[in-house]
């Protein structure tokens, strides 16, 4: 990681998740929700540029049989750095540590982002499954 750069396990505060989310071309997320998701997640990493968050990834599920990684972003004018890397080398560390044996480790890769994923050892889950998704309509 470049010098200017620090990664620490710190969970975002809303404004700054919500902000680091759209930056970064997720998707939305309300305020409920994002206070709601953020206080039940199982870790965080967030990416500082001098005190600015720039950079966050997170890890959900219930501890102890599934595990999903979600909100890899980091924002547009700090992308080929090498962040995306940090986030995920942090998060693949974690997981090593606290994901069982019989733990089941997934995510979602939008474009072009498996190549990441691919280097931390997640593979392809097609044909023998298929990632599916439900959203409320008022949401869409």
């Amino acid at each position: 990681m470049p010098d200017r750069y620090t990664l620490r396990a710190q969970t975002p505060d809303v404004q700054t998740y919500r902000h680091l989310r759209s930056a970064s071309g997720l998707s939305p997320k309300t305020e409920d929700a994002a206070r709601t998701g953020l206080a039940n997640g199982l870790f965080s990493v967030m990416v500082f540029h001098g005190d600015d968050a720039v950079g966050m990834g997170r890890v959900i599920g219930d501890g102890g049989c599934f595990f999903q990684v979600v909100d890899i972003a980091v924002l547009p004018e700090h992308q080929g750095q090498g962040l995306g890397k940090q986030i995920m080398a942090a998060i693949a560390a974690w997981l090593q540590r606290q994901v069982p044996p019989s733990g089941y480790v997934s995510l979602i890769a939008d474009g072009q982002a498996h190549q990441l994923y691919a280097q931390y050892g997640f593979a392809p889950t097609a044909p023998a499954s298929i990632g599916m998704a439900w959203m409320p309509k008022d949401f869409c």
